[in-house]
């Protein structure tokens, strides 16, 4: 009896949790338990070891549940703790920007943003080492400097940052051998052997402008570089530099200049530059104006006081009839350098470069091809060679063929065909 005793209790403490246990201690004579009391004593161990364990399952199902509790529990805590946290910075009051005028014995001048207006304020010791002439600040309600705040860039800037380089390579541009060379010789060698240069006595050049028509490759070279140098490349379209605001296009030229210097070797690439360096004329309009302004500084960016640095520049334009002469001198721009549209070999070259991926029929000539495109730029060959395959696709085929190439070019030149009846494309 007491084996059975022994294992009354020991099947209370794990049935019932120890409050429930002493709730019932008084009876536990009418506990149930699982055999009759008839059965032998062999039988009644093996009934109450069964119990047990299922208990002990039951007991430890309970415990992992428990686990997964505390677990949830703290994560509700932390999110409660960060929500307050967030809600105690909501209610604490804004800072201003602010930038120093002069630091004096008595404190520091300060101008805030907006208004405009000056105040003196005290600035403690340790920050009083941090902060500068032109410093950006944030006050309080007191105009007391809280914080030195970094130099203030735009950010349309910043985002003209490329981060991953073109897929465009030299071998993807066709019939510009000369031109690549004079580009690689601009752009690349001052910045992957800069000693050579020191070597024979003479600055590399720093800047290089591509001139011509559209569609012949000028924007394909600037990739080409981008892909091919490891310098932080740049890259803008001249009439993002363009504002109606005063002051606003010639800050942009400044902090885009800005961010290159903070990224050297860096290359700049601004397309269609002929928007804001187009000759200057005597127009009164605002317009006008910022757009001359804006050029200005782009012109002091490039040759001024300051150092440029290991920086490069690119510019491309279609119409380098209307750029104005400042720009054009050396110094800014070291070469100049024209992008014509190819020639029969040029050509014939540019149609093997966008069919190589195309499942192309073998009675497909490019020599012949390119003497009946004429006077096509490499853009207009490479609608060709698309539109080619879309009429494939039409056919429902998967071979391009001799006259899927004819009959693109008749409607591409057709499209670029104006009302007198003359070809714009392959004129």
């Amino acid at each position: 009896m007491n084996i059975i005793a022994a294992n009354r209790t020991a099947t209370r403490s794990l049935l019932f949790p120890t409050a429930v246990q002493k709730m019932m201690s008084d009876t536990a004579d009418d506990v149930e338990f699982p055999y009759d009391e008839t059965a032998s004593r062999q039988e009644k161990i093996e009934s109450l070891q069964e119990r047990l364990g299922v208990i002990e399952s039951q007991n430890e199902e309970m415990r992992d549940n428990l686990l997964d509790a505390n677990a949830e529990n703290n994560k509700y805590k932390q999110k409660l703790e960060r929500l307050t946290h967030e809600n105690k910075k909501l209610k604490q009051s804004p800072l201003f920007v602010a930038t120093v005028q002069e630091i004096t014995p008595d404190g520091v001048v300060i101008k805030q943003h907006g208004n405009n207006q000056e105040a003196l304020t005290e600035v403690t010791d340790e920050l009083r080492e941090k902060i500068e002439p032109d410093s950006r600040v944030a006050v309080n309600n007191s105009l007391s400097i809280v914080k030195r705040l970094d130099d203030e860039t735009d950010v349309r800037a910043r985002v003209m940052q490329v981060d991953h380089s073109p897929d465009v390579t030299y071998a993807d541009i066709g019939g510009l051998d000369e031109q690549m060379q004079e580009v690689r010789e601009t752009v690349e060698m001052p910045l992957d052997r800069p000693e050579m240069f020191g070597e024979v006595g003479i600055n590399p050049p720093s800047g290089v402008l591509l001139h011509g028509p559209p569609g012949t490759g000028k924007t394909m070279l600037a990739k080409a570089v981008a892909n091919q140098t490891d310098a932080s490349f740049i890259k803008m379209a001249g009439s993002e530099l363009v504002h109606k605001f005063i002051g606003e296009g010639a800050k942009l030229v400044r902090d885009l200049f800005e961010v290159a210097r903070e990224n050297e070797p860096a290359v700049i690439f601004i397309d269609e530059i002929d928007a804001i360096a187009s000759k200057r004329t005597d127009s009164k309009t605002s317009g006008d104006a910022e757009v001359q302004r804006t050029m200005m500084q782009l012109l002091s960016e490039m040759d001024g006081f300051d150092e440029r640095g290991e920086v490069r520049l690119i510019a491309a334009t279609n119409r380098f009839d209307m750029l104005d002469e400042a720009i054009l001198r050396p110094g800014r721009f070291d070469r100049l350098i024209e992008v014509p549209k190819p020639n029969n070999e040029g050509r014939e070259l540019i149609f093997q470069i966008h069919t190589r991926d195309m499942n192309v029929a073998d009675d497909v000539d490019f020599a012949e091809l390119a003497e009946l495109a004429g006077d096509a730029s490499g853009a207009d060959i490479k609608a060709v060679c698309t539109e080619a395959g879309m009429f494939a696709i039409r056919d429902d085929r998967t071979e391009i063929a001799r006259d899927d190439f004819v009959d693109a070019w008749e409607k591409i030149q057709l499209e670029s065909t104006d009302d007198t009846g003359n070809s714009l494309a392959f004129a």
